[in-house]
């Protein structure tokens, strides 16, 4: 058995790329309240430590009841650059060389925040990055599913002006109750402008949803996508397309999806062939950024070197990078 020691060093040290990353959900405590107080907004909360209290999640949605109260912090385009450089400083830190951030529009336009704003604090910030951290990266737009298919189409006309900062679309926020079906138009909207589709389906939804999100929406990836585990039907056809599965380890503890790491089927999805990476979600959440999602599965899940490379490889294979980057970094 390999040891585990040298395989997280080895995993710290090699180059990454993370695909499922809310850049709101990096907004660590102690960034809400010195937003909080930059913009003068009144939270219930009165310190950091009272906050941090409050991440003890029991499911997804007391999870994002939270989420969405500290994302009112952010206000204007100085902020969502902050927020944007810390999250790329942590990359820099954990030798990420690329990233695929996405971002919730609808949750700041609901509160009277420009579109303009939110893309252009966090494009600035993307592209100081690229040229002096050497971190490259692509932006996707993800809608809110528990919003009417409207509200999305509605985004979709905002974004139009701005495609040239936008790599792609996503779906994200509470999944049950709300299948990818319902947002079929605004996909195929995205799709014809030549951008790429990733939808979030198989974490709290039905295997189900990643067929419709496959069929229906036709993306790239599918983000989470762990209750494939429920359609071996499904699963040896996912395999068989490589449609990569950009599964969040520590997301799926902490948001009680499985009881314990030792639950997660992330090797069993790796060695049945599927394209599977490891990600970070919403790590100021989550206990743990990229590498805290590597140490914790290398302890509880034993991996092999071989299983590990490879799961560092696929966040590439999977990546909307060109093929000669891609071939750069899987030359392990």
């Amino acid at each position: 058995m390999d040891n585990p020691a040298e395989l997280i060093d080895l995993a710290k040290r090699l180059p990454k790329a993370e695909l499922h990353l809310h850049i709101e959900g990096t907004l660590e405590p102690d960034m809400v309240m010195q937003l909080a107080r930059r913009n003068r907004i009144e939270l219930p909360f009165k310190s950091t430590e009272e906050l941090k209290a409050r991440y003890n999640f029991n499911n997804l949605q007391s999870f994002l009841d939270l989420y969405y109260l500290a994302t009112d912090v952010l206000q204007t385009e100085q902020d969502f650059y902050d927020l944007t450089w810390a999250y790329l400083e942590q990359c820099k830190a954990e030798n990420i060389v690329h990233t695929e951030i996405f971002f919730d529009p609808q949750s700041h336009t609901s509160r009277g925040v420009p579109f303009k704003v939110v893309v252009d604090g966090i494009h600035v910030a993307l592209s100081d990055a690229k040229s002096k951290l050497d971190i490259s990266s692509r932006l996707i737009m993800c809608f809110l599913r528990h919003l009417p298919a409207d509200d999305a189409l509605s985004t979709w006309k905002e974004a139009e002006t701005m495609l040239d900062r936008i790599d792609g679309v996503g779906l994200d926020s509470a999944e049950r109750d709300f299948p990818p079906e319902i947002f079929t138009d605004v996909f195929r909207l995205a799709r014809e402008a030549g951008l790429k589709t990733v939808a979030h389906a198989g974490e709290e939804g039905p295997p189900e949803y990643i067929r419709q999100a496959v069929d229906l929406l036709q993306v790239s990836r599918i983000d989470h996508g762990i209750r494939i585990t429920e359609d071996s039907a499904l699963l040896a056809e996912i395999a068989r397309r490589q449609i990569p599965l950009t599964v969040c380890p520590l997301s799926n503890t902490r948001l009680c999806v499985y009881a314990s790491m030792r639950e997660h089927p992330l090797l069993e999805l790796l060695d049945q062939g599927l394209l599977v990476t490891v990600n970070s979600d919403d790590p100021a959440y989550f206990g743990g950024y990229l590498n805290q999602n590597f140490v914790a599965i290398i302890e509880a899940l034993r991996p092999n070197r071989q299983q590990l490379v490879q799961l560092i490889k696929n966040g590439f294979v999977a990546s909307f990078l060109d093929e000669a980057s891609k071939l750069r970094y899987t030359l392990i």
